[in-house]
């Protein structure tokens, strides 16, 4: 891809929600959430049906984010914050936001980091940084009086909306644009949100837009366990969450909606902010989060030891400048959100790393181009090693029909997405099923060797990943 001659290079918007669920978008169709404004964005863009997180845990994601390798090639395996240490991104590792600030792009960070315990975004290229230790100290200098009494489950917000965090950051990026308009250069703005995180904490009058009765069920929600690894029934003990029943958990995920068309609110204003200054023609625009949530689906907190599509499955929208040709489109191949844009952005800044090929995937510029190319993937694999609870390790593979999860110390999973796309029925060790399975237990071996995980590279581990396995069958 050739640079236009004396074109300038376009800005960057990258705007990251925490623990948003593909469905939960209005545009999406699947539940009855309010999202304006990103409903919109998606008819002026690109949205992607099928965007999965690398791994669904917010440190790891985030960091592959910046690299654009799988977190496990450099050691990020959960969040750095959990009771085990971890290795974290270091600032001499390669991150695409460096080449965008020695190009000459004025580079600007906001909200959540996650990236490293010690280094903040200013050790990978930015040159600003608004954090979110600057809005608590906000919060405790004009609301001193502030407490919260129902922990994560969560509760309406005291703050007045301006006041309220997604709002807060919402008018810091409002400032930032205006500065970095002033500034003259082309700029990279980061912009992530904490929300819709748990505890969920709407504020007045988003916390009053859901009543809890007109919450349906998530399709995941009539969950048994049969035939389940146990890690997932112990969590319900793990959260205090066991026994309970729609009716406990339909307030819970009011207030998971209302903060959803609260963070709506909020990007709408900086995206007015964008228009207003007369930037919008001259700025891609992306949307995304870093995972998604169970928020009660199969009876369930949080994200953890699980790789339903409740958690892996992302939202992500991508706004083109002079691309109305390709807007409203919605593609529904396979992509990385995160370990996908690294190549994107600097594919359609006709920029490049010293080695292009050390980044794990793939650029999406074909696809928002509207073209359909052959040899585009057809599956996803995504991961997850640990947390708090413990370690405990999952591998998985999607296609556009069936999910196979290897978990290496429990019993695997397999489901028939088509069928059962709640992703309540474990069909694993089904005869009818032996010759399939198979194939996907070799098709997640080669793409797990392909992307460097170690996991595979272990005697023990690979020869029970392959035992049965078709072209090949056991290699340990």
């Amino acid at each position: 891809m050739s640079e236009p001659v004396n074109k300038r290079r376009p800005n960057v918007l990258l705007i990251a929600a925490d623990q948003l669920r593909q469905d939960c978008l209005g545009f999406v169709g699947n539940y009855p959430v309010c999202t304006p404004h990103l409903d919109h964005l998606s008819e002026q863009g690109i949205a992607f049906s099928h965007a999965y997180s690398v791994l669904p845990v917010c440190s790891p994601a985030r960091q592959s984010l910046l690299r654009g390798r799988r977190p496990e090639t450099f050691g990020a395996l959960w969040n750095y914050s959990g009771a085990l240490p971890v290795a974290a991104l270091a600032p001499e590792s390669y991150a695409w936001t460096r080449t965008l600030a020695e190009s000459g792009y004025a580079m600007a960070y906001l909200g959540k980091w996650g990236v490293n315990p010690i280094h903040g975004p200013t050790a990978y290229g930015y040159e600003s940084y608004v954090s979110e230790a600057d809005y608590s100290e906000f919060v405790s200098r004009k609301h001193p009086d502030v407490r919260y009494g129902n922990g994560f489950f969560g509760e309406e917000c005291p703050l007045p909306l301006e006041d309220a965090k997604t709002h807060w950051f919402a008018a810091r990026a409002g400032e930032t644009l205006e500065r970095l308009q002033e500034g003259g250069r082309p700029w990279h703005l980061a912009l992530h949100f904490s929300e819709p995180h748990l505890p969920c904490r709407p504020s007045v009058p988003f916390s009053g837009m859901y009543d809890p009765v007109d919450i349906p069920e998530w399709a995941g929600f009539r969950e048994t366990f049969a035939g389940k690894p146990y890690i997932q029934r112990q969590q319900l003990q793990s959260w205090g969450v066991a026994g309970y029943g729609w009716q406990d958990w339909a307030p819970i995920v009011a207030r998971y909606y209302a903060v959803i068309s609260q963070l709506d609110d909020a990007i709408g204003r900086v995206l007015g902010t964008l228009e207003q200054l007369g930037m919008a023609d001259d700025t891609i625009v992306i949307f995304t989060a870093d995972h998604g949530d169970m928020c009660g689906s199969h009876g369930m907190m949080d994200k953890h030891y699980i790789l339903y599509d409740d958690v892996v499955r992302v939202p992500l929208i991508v706004r083109m400048p002079g691309n109305e040709a390709e807007a409203g489109l919605k593609c529904d191949r396979f992509v990385y959100n995160f370990m996908d844009l690294p190549p994107t952005i600097l594919e359609l800044l006709h920029l490049q790393t010293s080695d292009p090929g050390d980044l794990q995937g793939r650029s999406l510029v074909p696809l928002l181009a509207g073209e359909e190319p052959e040899d585009w993937r057809d599956a996803i694999v995504s991961t997850y090693n640990g947390q708090q609870f413990g370690l405990y390790t999952s591998r998985m593979i999607r296609t556009a029909d069936w999910k196979y999860v290897w978990n290496l110390t429990d019993v695997d999973e397999l489901y028939d997405m088509q069928a059962d796309p709640g992703e309540l029925t474990n069909l694993i060790g089904k005869s009818e099923h032996a010759d399939m399975l198979a194939v996907l237990r070799r098709r997640l071996y080669e793409q797990l060797t392909l992307d460097e995980d170690t996991i595979v590279a272990n005697e023990w581990t690979r020869r029970q990943l392959l035992q049965g396995a078709k072209l090949g069958g056991n290699s340990g």
